[in-house]
């Protein structure tokens, strides 16, 4: 191996240590950073992601309500207790996990957070200001992945940056966030024609289809930054990306692995959206 790792553990400790810090001095003044996590059905997975959520909340001194409901809860139950949560002076942030139960629209919840509570940043208005280059708040993966390029001290401007994926969730707003710093961006997803024409361009290469070994490492620039959201299972059961990083790795500059990459950040940029959202509260309350 080659690359060098960059670890989403290690970055997201040093985060999470300023994080905590800013709680402190605003519970201090009597402004305790507040994070209400909805959970609707026993999906497992989002059962975890919760849990762990919610429990760095609590290791970070915020404020953290945790409101889960059975896969029967009726669209209009859930848009009423937003509603409520919205109004909640104690709650700066709201996260409903998804995926939803299929007779919830997930676009009318998702619109019906406060956009300045919506530390996903999902809702039309802060995806509009993300498009625009003013954003309230950025989409937790993609942040992440902007935080570790600056980990590394990585020269973003000028750089030629490939997205592979195209979700709201990660593809799109990547993209954005990569073009205001300056990249000159391709965004693939995994129906791209002769997709390793493109990958094989890119000094940054962020990939997130959810299809595993989409990437390998002949199809990875030499010395190129590679950046893996995927999160996958091997045939043996084990957690791996969207990347081959065995080869991958042979090549790349740096490169993030699955487990312990950009996924511990996700979480993280989470907790700091949080803060943001706390800390304006706290500054207009006090203007």
């Amino acid at each position: 191996m080659t690359a060098k790792l960059i670890s989403g553990i290690e970055l997201s400790q040093t985060l999470r240590s300023d994080v905590m810090q800013r709680a402190a001095t605003l519970s201090a003044a009597g402004n305790q950073p507040g994070l209400a996590v909805i959970l609707v059905g026993e999906n497992p997975a989002s059962q975890v992601y919760v849990r762990n959520k919610v429990k760095a909340c609590e290791d970070c001194g915020f404020y953290s309500l945790l409101d889960k409901y059975s896969a029967e809860l009726s669209e209009v139950e859930l848009l009423a207790h937003i509603d409520r949560l919205n109004r909640d002076p104690k709650i700066h942030g709201i996260l409903v996990q998804l995926p939803l139960p299929a007779h919830i629209d997930a676009n009318k919840v998702i619109e019906a957070i406060a956009a300045d509570k919506d530390v996903d940043g999902f809702h039309i208005s802060n995806a509009g200001l993300l498009m625009t280059g003013q954003p309230l708040f950025r989409p937790c993966t993609p942040y992440g992945v902007m935080k570790m390029l600056e980990s590394i001290n990585y020269p973003v401007r000028g750089a030629n940056a490939v997205v592979v994926g195209a979700s709201n969730i990660v593809g799109k707003p990547q993209a954005m966030l990569l073009l205001q710093a300056g990249a000159t961006v391709t965004i693939c997803n995994s129906k791209t024609r002769d997709l390793a024409s493109h990958t094989r361009n890119a000094d940054i290469l962020v990939v997130a289809t959810g299809k595993r070994n989409i990437v390998t490492g002949d199809m990875v620039k030499l010395g190129a930054v590679v950046l893996d959201v995927g999160m996958n299972r091997d045939d043996q059961g084990k957690l791996c990306g969207d990347v081959e990083f065995a080869s991958a790795s042979e090549v790349a500059g740096y490169i993030t692995p699955v487990p312990g990459g950009v996924g511990p950040m996700t979480i993280t940029m989470l907790l700091v959206n949080t803060i943001e959202a706390a800390e304006r509260k706290a500054s207009a309350i006090k203007g």
